[in-house]
This record gives structure tokens, C-alpha cells and sequence, in this order.
């Protein structure tokens, strides 16, 4: 009996933690990560995000070198950069960020449908975490 009663406030503790930006419901992969041969020092990474259906991610910033060209590839993403406006971007849409940009909004449009994004980086070559959480 005491067993089952703490796992069970193992469970509630565990849904009652904040999320960290790595606990979003999101899936990131880096998908391909080349040096620019022509520019040397950075490199050109690209970086697949799926969401589920409801899915987000943490507001978040990127490497102070990085830019980044965002495509939808399915689905809608909702999306605010800085203090902009949040904007909802359909498969084959796309934004960008300046180095510097806190993405404020990141998530799937539907609750029913799964989204995909493609995030392709121009950054310093030495960047291993692309995705940074944002400070509250």
C-alpha cells in the first residue's frame, strides 16, 4: 500500500514539474551539419522539428552567430519573433531569424494534425546547441 502510494506521488510530481525547453512536446533532429568550404569558420546545419498535434516549444533564443530560414514542411506552425506579431505559416511558407531573435512562439496550429518544420542554420562551425531556452 505505501508503495502504490508513492509511486503515486512520484506521478503527480512529475506532472506538476515546469517544462525546461528540452521537455516540450516537440521532436528536433539534426538532419545534416556541413562546413561552408567558401566561408571558413561556419557551417550550414539543418534541423528537422516535428510537433504533434498541440505541440510547442519553449520560448527560446539560438547561437548569437546563427542565422536561420525556417520552411513549413507540413502542416501550420504558429510563430512569434521578438515583440513581432504572432503569424501562422502553412506547409511551403517560411520566416527567418537574425542572429540574436528570441522565437517567443513556437508550435503546432492544430490540435489534430501533426507539423513540420525545417530549420537550416548559418552558424560559427563549434555551435553544438542550436537550440538555447529562453530566460524568464
Amino acid at each position: 500500500m505505501m508503495r502504490k502510494l508513492l509511486c503515486a506521488l512520484a506521478f503527480v510530481a512529475v506532472l506538476a514539474s515546469p517544462a525546461s525547453a528540452h521537455d516540450d512536446k516537440s521532436k528536433v533532429t539534426l538532419v545534416f551539419d556541413h562546413p561552408l568550404p567558401n566561408v571558413p569558420g561556419k557551417s550550414i546545419k539543418g534541423v528537422l522539428v516535428e510537433y504533434p498535434p498541440g505541440g510547442s516549444s519553449a520560448a527560446h533564443t539560438h547561437p548569437s552567430s546563427a542565422f536561420i530560414y525556417a520552411t513549413v514542411l507540413e502542416g501550420a506552425i504558429r510563430s512569434q519573433v521578438n515583440d513581432g506579431p504572432v503569424t501562422t505559416y502553412k506547409a511551403g511558407q517560411n520566416f527567418s531569424e537574425n542572429p540574436g531573435d528570441r522565437h517567443a512562439v513556437s508550435e503546432n496550429a492544430s490540435t489534430t494534425e501533426p507539423a513540420k518544420l525545417l530549420a537550416v542554420f548559418v552558424v560559427n562551425t563549434e555551435e553544438k546547441d542550436l537550440v538555447l531556452p529562453y530566460p524568464k
